[in-house]
């Protein structure tokens, strides 16, 4: 059988400075709770593009970020991606430490990713639009989704 997470190109993702810090502690972290999440999240941040937490664009998936994402069946659904303490299914939050919030950190809208479900079962994942992280001053996430676009 052929393994497709060593045969599949990842696509290039992004991740600013505040974030890949936070994360890369994380995943450290939760190694001895989660060890193939910790794995998984560590080879993301590792492949990253790191820039300045300010220099991040607005349609890349960073923490606090709103995302809508396709899946390979043609659903659809709508996410906030957060720290484990933030996680609430029932408003759509879901944590990094999950195998999709891996998935999608660092993706830009239009960039696929293949990925393995806790099941084993690999999928298909397509970003369709990026909403506005609520980042505080040193471009760290507050843990605040903001919704909409408008201006502060």
């Amino acid at each position: 059988m052929k393994k497709h997470s060593q045969t599949q190109r990842r696509p290039s993702i992004v991740i600013g400075e505040t974030d890949h810090q936070r994360l890369n502690k994380l995943a450290l972290a939760a190694a001895d709770r989660l060890p193939e999440i910790s794995d998984d999240l560590l080879l993301e941040l590792e492949r990253a593009r790191v820039v300045p937490a300010g220099s991040v664009s607005g349609n890349v998936v960073r923490m606090g970020a709103t995302v809508e994402y396709e899946t390979e069946t043609g659903g659809g659904r709508t996410v906030t991606l957060v720290f484990p303490r933030d996680t609430d299914i029932s408003e759509g939050k879901i944590s990094i430490l999950t195998p999709i919030g891996t998935a999608l950190i660092g993706l830009s809208v239009g960039q696929s990713i293949m990925w393995t479900a806790r099941d084993g079962r690999l999928h298909r994942l397509s970003v369709i639009s990026v909403g506005q992280s609520a980042l505080d001053e040193g471009g760290g996430y507050r843990h605040t989704p903001v919704l909409s676009s408008a201006g502060d």
